[in-house]
């Protein structure tokens, strides 16, 4: 095996520190262990004691493993360089202690490089296995609640009054704090430790389900028979809105910090197998328990009146706290502390700034600005793009604009509910696959694959409903067909473009950004939502189905325009991915 050489001294004093900087690419990676002792290799005799090490520039790129270095500059007598094990894959930039008080010699030799298979291997091994299965417990039993709890306020708010308005209205305002609050909160989240604000957010979270609950039980109870308008203005009405505000705001705020920050950290960013494996594992329990909270809370109605319902969730939910907060003190623990590691300086004067009540709305806007500008400024601005565009498919997916559609043309209840069903298994199906797509062709072409399949059978299913009638069984049958297979797309782009999200975010601004994408998310989706409130007739329904339609086939064009030019930048984000490798070996067979 060749040496490694160093073309100058790397220690002069206890102030140095180590700091590699410049990627590897292309070229064999080094690591160095002691060697056995009949090696003569590199050997260093001369160093103070305790010296520490953290930020001394190293020159990967001109490292010549032909060479000993002999040259090098003579140190105070006494000290020694031991191994240094770093776990995990984030490293620590504090200075840390070479802990040997006695010196001894050590020799140092390149290891072989990884085999094709090793390489296989390593990029499905999670970065901490333990962590990411207390990760699916606490994901399973918040979301568990969450959704139970998204079904019950709707189907009480109906019980209550026969009219749509005060869901719609509950719901508008949930998504406008999403939109104007979610930057604010990304913000505060990149800033701030990742335990405390965890526990903060599920308090938050449990306490307005809580207060939303105590709402309609005492309008359950004491209501009696009124208008629309005189309803939207009861006390217990309003205080059910900002209630139903906060706690979607602190809801999708745990779903970015989960979905973005912590499981990249657990699975490892250069492991993309696993953090495909992890991103899908999450899209199945949240399908499932969206299919589960809404089952729960309907058989609990056919056996019990609805204020019995409601108590039965206030239960649920008050259990839940404790079991949150004790599983994401088990996730740390079991992740040698993984969650401990800082983002960004620890800076109190920005988190109080934040939290300043009087300076609201300039903090507000300031964050959307700031979010704005961060988020625009990302290297995978076109893959989160795709992920809004998408958000702007509202006729052409499961959901109430479509069940209203097939109710007014006369399609049995049940073709409605096999349908729904059958979406829910499609995108169920697309977790699995994503992430055998990914381990295939690679991260940046599953994408690719997933918007195209999306993209190319809803247009089938456009064709089909502008060219005959959808009341007829064969056109009907195609058209449910294309939409529920169009999932297999959609769901398989939702996992792999948050993972490639997860590659090219760094850590220190994946709330800011993710939260930014969220608010720019809903925003769409308001968008989308005023215009089929003005189109409301069920004729207009074709003009939503061409505009759903032109969305995610710009979505799809904007992702493979950016995939076939990609820059130097991408191309080192992505340098293990098989798009770039194949690439780089083109050039080379040619020369």
């Amino acid at each position: 095996m060749g040496m490694v050489t160093v073309s100058s001294a790397l220690l002069a004093s206890s102030t140095h520190t180590l700091r590699c900087r410049g990627p590897l690419s292309g070229v064999q990676r080094l690591r160095l262990r002691p060697a056995s002792p009949g090696v003569g290799a590199l050997r260093l005799d001369n160093f103070v004691r305790r010296c520490y090490v953290a930020n001394v520039e190293v020159d990967v790129g001109n490292l010549n493993k032909e060479e000993a270095f002999d040259d090098h500059t003579s140190l105070p007598p006494g000290c020694s360089i031991p191994v240094v094990h770093i776990l995990g894959d984030v490293l620590d930039s504090s200075p840390f202690p070479l802990l040997d008080s006695t010196p001894h010699p050590i020799d140092f030799e390149e290891l072989p490089v990884l085999s094709e298979g090793e390489q296989n291997t390593l990029a499905a091994t999670p970065a901490h296995p333990a962590g990411l299965y207390a990760l699916y417990a606490s994901y399973l039993f918040g979301n568990l609640v969450e959704q139970l709890w998204n079904f019950a306020w709707p189907a009480a708010l109906a019980i209550i009054h026969p009219s749509l308005l005060p869901v719609a209205i509950v719901g508008f305002f949930g998504k406008l704090s999403v939109f104007l609050g979610a930057p604010i909160v990304g913000k505060l989240m990149d800033h701030f430790p990742r335990i405390p604000m965890y526990t903060g957010l599920n308090a938050v979270q449990v306490a307005t389900q809580l207060i939303s609950a105590s709402m309609v039980i005492y309008a359950l109870k004491s209501m009696g028979h009124a208008s629309t308008s005189a309803l939207l203005l009861r006390p217990w009405f309003i205080a059910l809105v900002a209630a139903g505000a906060i706690e979607r705001l602190a809801g999708l705020a745990l779903g970015v910090s989960i979905e973005r920050d912590w499981v990249v950290l657990l699975a490892g960013t250069n492991r993309p197998v696993a953090l495909a494996q992890a991103n899908a594992m999450l899209n199945r329990i949240d399908l499932i328990c969206e299919t589960l909270g809404a089952s729960v809370f309907g058989f609990l109605l056919t056996k019990y009146d609805p204020v019995t319902c409601l108590k039965i969730s206030c239960g649920l939910m008050i259990c839940s706290f404790p079991l949150l907060v004790m599983l994401g003190h088990v996730i740390n623990s079991v992740s040698c502390h993984a969650l401990d590691t800082s983002r960004t300086p620890s800076d109190e004067s920005i988190c109080a700034d934040l939290l300043d009540v009087r300076k609201i709305v300039q903090n507000g806007l300031g964050s959307i600005k700031h979010g704005w500008n961060e988020y625009k400024q990302q290297t995978v601005l076109p893959a989160s793009v795709a992920t809004v565009f998408l958000n702007f498919n509202v006729a052409l997916g499961p959901g109430a604009i479509m069940t209203a559609l097939l109710m007014h043309r006369g399609i049995s209840p049940s073709i409605v509910g096999a349908f729904c069903g059958l979406c829910s298994v499609m995108g169920l199906v697309a977790t699995f696959i994503s992430s055998s797509l990914v381990k295939r062709v690679g991260i940046l072409k599953a994408g690719a694959a997933g918007l195209i399949f999306q993209a190319s059978l809803l247009s089938i299913a456009l064709t089909v409903y502008w060219a005959g009638s959808i009341s007829q069984r064969t056109p009907l049958l195609i058209f449910l067909a294309s939409i529920a297979l169009s999932r297999l797309g959609h769901m398989s782009y939702d996992v792999v473009g948050t993972q490639i999200i997860q590659t090219g975010v760094p850590a220190s601004k994946a709330n800011l950004i993710g939260g930014m994408e969220v608010s720019i998310a809903s925003l769409a989706e308001l968008v989308m939502l005023a215009m089929a409130i003005i189109a409301n007739d069920v004729s207009h329904f074709g003009f939503l189905a061409i505009l759903s339609v032109s969305s995610v086939a710009g979505a799809a064009w904007m992702f493979c325009r950016w995939l076939g030019n990609p820059t130097d930048e991408q191309r080192e984000l992505f340098i293990f991915d098989p798009h770039f490798q194949l690439q780089a070996t083109i050039p080379a067979r040619v020369l």
